[in-house]
């Protein structure tokens, strides 16, 4: 993905100024834009594009704009046409219009003129090179401020298109989170660069449509635009999949005549029977969106003709009350369907979203589905966060969107704060941006939204990051959980602390917010810091031996190193390193071809884990070294080490059957290791016994694990249907292999005991 090329222009513009007019004509070598992309009548309507005048515009700003206002406008439109003198854009319209297009789209939000100035200038610091202190003098520091967030970073050095892509992602969410306008212009922006997306090449095309379905159409949901969101949906599907989209659009309207009969009959129903129970509302057909109906068709493995056999309608009533009237009064004109009545008015959707859904057996036994709402709550419904300017009513329900968007917003910048650059930023961000989500319940009967899939650990997070450090155990509905469990909708939630507790890398396997995400590898970059400081030195030192380089770096090297891997020290350097956000191999490479050698981009060879020297642990390193639970390595048994991103040094046994498939996977974060030789600790095994069904096996059988010097830390025991053997399993704390096998023979001795071996996940 990239953000360099969706504004598709031609050759800049020269910086000439000469006086703009108002209404500039459009060129007569100028050919029309293509016609936008649209299936659905709740699209938002198409703008003219040919035509680079602020007529239109200036027509829907006077409805809600002061004089004084709309003359700063006027002003901005001037000077963004002069900059944008002689730039054109792919279709060969001059580039003028697709500024005066996207503050149209903001105008149809009635965005205050700040947005509006910012929606025209959007374009004049990333292409013109306008600094953003003449917007300043010119426009004002909130205006220059909004056109700083839309613009792209300056041509500075990344090291890949990702870095630059993530960072520009980062700039722009940041922006937002201090004030929201700016993504709105963004979406703005967006929607007219998908709209006129025809002219790009078809590689070009799945690239843009992708990196919108990915982040655009997400945010656009988050914030409860669903106009936006569904038409951005709609195009992007359209240029991902074009022979899809032509096959569903050719489908629905040859289905659509076979469904007016029933869609009549329905709504001659419903609104007779609203009417006699005295019930104002307008009622109307809901038609799906094509990517709705493949996406359906998609994850529910269900046919075409499956999928538009059912209708839907929306009613839209003038009470809150009458909300729940309608409800019952359709209920007892058709039958409802069990388990399809959702309640989103007492409990919205996280992006403000209020409705009652449910769904019922119309005529001829096809199911409808209805969704009843209020105007207030049908205007939050199309408009999302954009309602705050629409309407200043000060509406409760308005000002608890507002709220919920703040905090998500909000949420963004603690994930900053913890996050150590922009591809782990953008990473968090993607992770929160899920449309399905839960509802849970504190203790004390506060709801919280999580996404779906959510675990305890995310529900702590999502209180208080110092709870969620701190958690040790949880219940829910009263019943004690594992940190794992996915949470339901309804669930009470209650989390237990310890003060001296603190996260694991394994919570990361299993988290679903980024909030959390962001935290725990916070915590375990900062807590854990001096180990990965030296697990770092010891990987680099390895890796640079394999290219016979001496480890201990003179300064300029150094200094110069820090500066194109953009590491703030060499002490930052060795922990990305040691907690596998970096690999030592790819490192040594670079080092060597700063000193003259091959080139830092030459390929690795990922299969020379073995010959290297290899890195000595003794199990007791702390958060950084880690014994894999699938096999709990202990010493004496031969071992390798995966570097796992943000989580450190995993160690496993050489015949882990599932380090073995990862190996296949990823073989460049794998690295040899080798047990120290003075270790004094204790370590895990785990062991199964085959045994008869006997009074007092389990006590002979603990007992001779306690003679062996043994520390037994968990049973379990499973029966067969015969009940004459039991499986007992047993974990217990061994100091190596040699103490291991000696126990095993002893117990192998206990009456009762038939067979006993050493147990691999």
């Amino acid at each position: 993905m990239d953000l360099t090329d969706t504004d598709v222009t031609g050759k800049p513009a020269s910086r000439a100024r000469r006086p703009a007019k108002i209404e500039p004509g459009v060129p007569t070598s100028a050919p029309s834009a293509p016609p936008p992309v649209t299936s659905s009548p709740l699209a938002t309507p198409t703008l003219t594009a040919g035509v680079a005048s602020v007529t239109h515009l200036t027509e829907k700003l006077s409805e809600y704009m002061t004089a004084a206002d709309l003359k700063k406008v006027k002003e901005a439109y001037r000077f963004s046409d002069e900059m944008h003198l002689g730039q054109v854009r792919k279709s060969g319209e001059p580039y003028i219009s697709h500024p005066i297009a996207v503050a149209e789209i903001c105008a149809d939000w009635k965005l205050d003129a700040q947005a509006i100035m910012a929606a025209l200038l959007h374009d004049v610091m990333e292409d013109q090179d306008v600094k953003k202190d003449e917007l300043i003098e010119r426009f004002g520091a909130p205006v220059a401020n909004l056109v700083d967030g839309l613009s792209k970073l300056e041509k500075i050095e990344f090291q890949s298109q990702i870095e630059a892509q993530a960072e520009n992602f980062r700039k722009m969410l940041l922006a937002m989170a201090s004030d929201v306008r700016v993504i709105l212009i963004k979406l703005a922006d967006r929607l007219h660069n998908m709209r006129t997306l025809d002219v790009m090449t078809p590689a070009k095309k799945r690239r843009i449509a992708s990196e919108t379905m990915e982040v655009y159409v997400p945010i656009a949901h988050r914030l409860g635009l669903n106009n936006i969101y569904r038409e951005l949906q709609e195009i992007s599907f359209s240029h991902l999949y074009p022979l899809r989209y032509h096959v569903l659009a050719k489908a629905v309207k040859a289905a659509r005549g076979n469904r007016r009969e029933v869609v009549k009959k329905i709504l001659e129903s419903v609104k007779n029977t609203l009417a006699m129970a005295e019930i104002e509302a307008e009622v109307y057909g809901r038609e799906k969106t094509l990517y709705g109906i493949y996406k359906k068709m998609r994850s529910k493995h269900l046919s075409f003709s499956q999928v538009l056999d059912v209708y839907g309608f929306r009613v839209v009533v003038d009470s809150f009350p009458n909300c729940y009237v309608a409800l019952g009064t359709l209920h007892s004109l058709y039958k409802p369907m069990p388990g399809k009545f959702k309640d989103y008015i007492a409990i919205r959707k996280l992006n403000g979203y209020q409705s009652l859904h449910t769904t019922l057996i119309g005529p001829y036994g096809t199911p409808v589905e209805f969704q009843i709402r209020t105007q207030e709550m049908h205007r939050t419904a199309e408009s999302g966060v954009a309602a705050h300017w629409l309407y200043k009513t000060g509406d409760i329900n308005l000002s608890d969107m507002q709220q919920r968007t703040h905090a998500w917003l909000q949420s963004l910048l603690d994930i900053q704060q913890q996050t150590g650059d922009s591809a782990e930023f953008l990473e968090h961000v993607k992770v929160d941006l899920f449309p399905d989500s839960v509802y849970v319940f504190t203790p004390k009967s506060k709801i919280i939204a999580l996404p779906r899939g959510a675990t305890p650990i995310d529900f702590a997070y999502a209180i208080h990051t110092g709870i969620g450090d701190h958690t040790v155990s949880v219940t829910i509905n009263g019943e004690p959980s594992t940190l794992r469990s996915e949470l339901r909708n309804g669930d009470i939630v209650e989390i237990v602390t310890d003060a001296s507790s603190r996260p694991s890398p394994s919570w990361l396997s299993f988290v679903r917010t980024g909030k959390a995400r962001s935290a725990i590898r916070h915590h375990l970059r900062t807590i854990n810091l001096p180990e990965s400081i030296a697990l770092g030195r010891q990987l680099l030192a390895q890796a640079l031996s394999t290219v016979n380089v001496d480890p201990n770096l003179p300064g300029p090297l150094a200094e110069r190193l820090l500066n194109e891997s953009s590491a703030k020290s060499m002490d930052e350097l060795y922990a990305d390193i040691g907690i596998g956000k970096r690999m030592a191999a790819l490192v040594a490479r670079h080092i060597f071809g700063l000193l003259g050698g091959e080139s830092a981009a030459a390929p690795v060879d990922h299969n020379s884990a073995a010959e290297l020297d290899p890195v000595t642990i003794c199990g007791s390193e702390g958060v950084s070294v880690q014994l894999a639970q699938c096999c709990l390595p202990i010493p004496g048994d031969g071992i390798i080490g995966q570097l796992r991103r943000d989580q450190g040094l995993q160690v496993h046994t050489l015949d882990c059957s599932l380090a073995k498939r990862q190996r296949q996977k990823e073989p460049e974060r794998w690295i040899a290791v080798k047990w120290g030789a003075d270790i004094n600790r204790r370590f895990d095994s785990r062991i199964k016994l085959l045994i008869n069904n006997e009074k007092g096996i389990l006590a002979r059988v603990a007992a001779e694990i306690g003679e062996s010097d043994g520390n037994i830390t968990f049973v379990g025991m499973d029966e067969d249907k015969e009940h004459v053997l039991h499986q007992l399993r047993f974990t217990i704390q061994v100091k190596d292999r040699v103490h291991l096998a000696g126990l095993m023979r002893n117990v192998r001795r206990v009456a009762g005991v038939n067979r006993i071996l050493r147990e691999r996940s």
